[in-house]
Formats: C-alpha cells, structure tokens, sequence
C-alpha cells in the first residue's frame, strides 16, 4: 500500500534565557511556532504546571496537649489557629514522593521557625527562617507533621463523622502545587522572508521544590500521556517528514527587520497610547511619567516600567499583555529618526506609483 504523503510541520527550538534563570524562576524560549500555535500551547502548558504538577505539603499536625484547632499552647504567642496558617506555608521538598514525618520540639523563649524542625531523611524544609510561632519563657512547643505528596489544592481530609481525633490530630488545608506562577507571551518571529510564525515565551516562579525545568517536564509528560489515548491509528510521524527551522536572528533589531516588514505599522508607534486602550489606572500613571506614545512605551524595559510611581506588576502585565496583541514588546529600542525616514520613504514610493 503506497503510504500517504502529509506536509511537514514546523519543528520549534526550544532555549532557557540564562539572564532569567534561577532556582525558583525560568523564561523559556519557544520558536519558530506554526502561526497560532503560541496561545494553543502556551495556554495548555501553563494550565497544566499551575494544575497538575505534584509537590509535598504537611496534610495534618499533632500539637502536644492539643485536640483542636481553637485551642491555645501555654507561652505560645500566637493560638493554634494561627500557627496551623503558618504551617501552611512551609516549603518541602520531597526527594522520593513517599510519605513522611517531621517534628519541632522548642522551649523557652525564642523564635520558632522551620529552621528548627527535623525531617525524616528524604524531606528537605526549604525556607528555613519561616516563622511558625513565637515562645515566651515558659512555653514548650511540641508538634509532629505528616507530609504527603499531592496534587493542586486539598482541602483538609477530616474522617467523616469526627471531629475530634484520638491522637489529637488536627488536619490542615495543604497547598501541593510547588509553581506559585506561570504567564506567557507570544511575539511574531521570522524564517527566512516569513514572518507570521510565532515566538512563545513561558516564565516560571516556584517556591524551589522543583526546578522550572523540571517544571516543564513534567507538564509536557501530562499533557503527551492524555494525548497519546486520542490516537486512532498510528502516529503521524512529523518529526521525521519535518526539519527544524532557523530563526532569523536578526529580527530583534529594529533596523535589520524594518518595521513594515515585522508586520506592524510603521506609523502605530507615534500614535499615543490612547489607541492600546489600557485601563483607567494603567493610562493615567503612564501619562503622569511622561509615557504618552507607543514608542514612548515600547523603548522601557520591565524594571523602568515598574519604576512608575502607582505603576505594580498587575499593571505590568496588562501592559505586555495589550502590546502582544499588537504584535509589539517592552525594551524594543525603537529610533523615532528611523521610523520618521521610514514614513518618509513609504509616502516617497507611494508617490511614484
């Protein structure tokens, strides 16, 4: 039987910007991309690391002469409710995804942090200077942590029908998910003389349980495993009919990849920012700092951005976000002479046409 002929795909390289990287933060590079594919995997992989990757977290307590959670520990500062929040937020690493225990024993007065708890040998207590609780002269502190691995949120796993265990366990809300953040952007890049390919960037914050590479890993194993149970026949093997694509490696600079060229309307970048539509807060700290056209924007980086009085990382991002939908980025580093002679030389053609 002769066998079918299909049309290659484009095969993306993928690579970690170094200037980025660190143990609990990562920007991942993506292109070329096939055009629409930026948001098409952007927005599954980033569903996936937020949903799906496993971490470790405490899942329930025994405080000594303790049996709920509305009770308070004598020379202890805060109450037990108090500190079962604070427990919460201690980050664990899991070297082998077993179970374990860890306890803290402190007396006296001091400070009692995460820094202080003993884990079986597999567990590693990430933030040490965490504050658990705060012990005055006469208090003595005695709890032991069960630590499960998870997926997501849980919410605590009280036994049906009791409310007041045996042992004294009271059990705890646990956050598994060892990704605190992911959001991507999505430019358009060039191969050769196209340019309606794209370019997806994916950036990761952990609390350092795992590596963001290692972060990525595992989403895109969750997400080939579902998708290898949608295969009705044999997989198309576009891997091999495909060849890998080299970017143009010069379209980052302005005056190499002419605005025009990239897509984008010249002119767009001497329009003000009124035509990006922002929010109310987001227009008016940029007017205030004297940001009042495109290009204005477009030449800021993130920190000089942040730097605007009012202006946090919640505006940031809808800034970026509202610039990629033009096919436009912060740090662009644009020439108003350039685009001025750009526009001059356009009106020049159309003329002689």
């Amino acid at each position: 039987m002769q066998r079918k002929s299909y049309k290659s795909l484009t095969i993306p390289q993928l690579q970690w910007d170094a200037s980025q990287s660190s143990e609990i933060t990562g920007e991942l590079v993506i292109e070329p991309l096939e055009a629409g594919f930026g948001i098409t995997l952007g927005n599954a992989l980033r569903r996936v690391m937020l949903s799906s990757v496993e971490g470790a977290a405490v899942t329930s307590v025994v405080i000594k002469g303790v049996n709920n959670e509305f009770s308070t520990v004598k020379g202890v500062v805060e109450d037990v409710l108090h500190m079962i929040l604070n427990i919460k937020g201690i980050v664990i690493k899991n070297k082998t995804g077993e179970p374990g225990k860890m306890t803290l024993n402190c007396s006296g007065e001091m400070v009692a942090t995460s820094g202080d708890i003993v884990a079986d040998e597999h567990l590693e207590v990430l933030n040490k200077d965490y504050v658990i609780a705060n012990l005055g002269k006469d208090a003595d502190l005695s709890i032991e942590f069960t630590v499960e691995m998870g997926r997501g949120y849980a919410s605590a796993q009280w036994p049906r029908g009791e409310s007041l265990q045996e042992d004294g366990r009271i059990y705890v809300d646990a956050m598994f998910s060892p990704v605190r953040r992911v959001e991507y952007t999505i430019e358009k890049t060039r191969v050769g003389k196209e340019i309606n390919y794209d370019k997806l960037r994916i950036r990761i914050l952990t609390n350092g349980a795992m590596h963001p590479q290692d972060i990525v890993h595992y989403g895109t194993s969750v997400l080939r495993t579902q998708f290898e149970h949608f295969l009705s026949a044999t997989e198309i093997p576009f891997n091999e009919i495909s060849e890998v694509e080299e970017v143009d490696q010069t379209q980052d600079t302005f005056s190499d990849q002419r605005a025009g060229a990239a897509g984008i309307p010249v002119d767009l970048f001497l329009k003000p920012i009124d035509e990006l539509e922002f929010s109310v807060r987001a227009h008016n700290c940029l007017l205030s700092s004297g940001v009042k056209r495109i290009i204005d924007l477009v030449n800021l980086s993130d920190d000089e951005l942040l730097k605007i009085k009012n202006l946090g990382r919640k505006s940031l991002r809808e800034v970026k976000e509202i610039l990629a939908a033009f096919n436009l980025r912060l740090g662009m580093n644009i020439k108003e002479l350039d685009l001025k002679k750009m526009i001059k030389e356009q009106e020049t053609d159309g003329t002689e046409s």
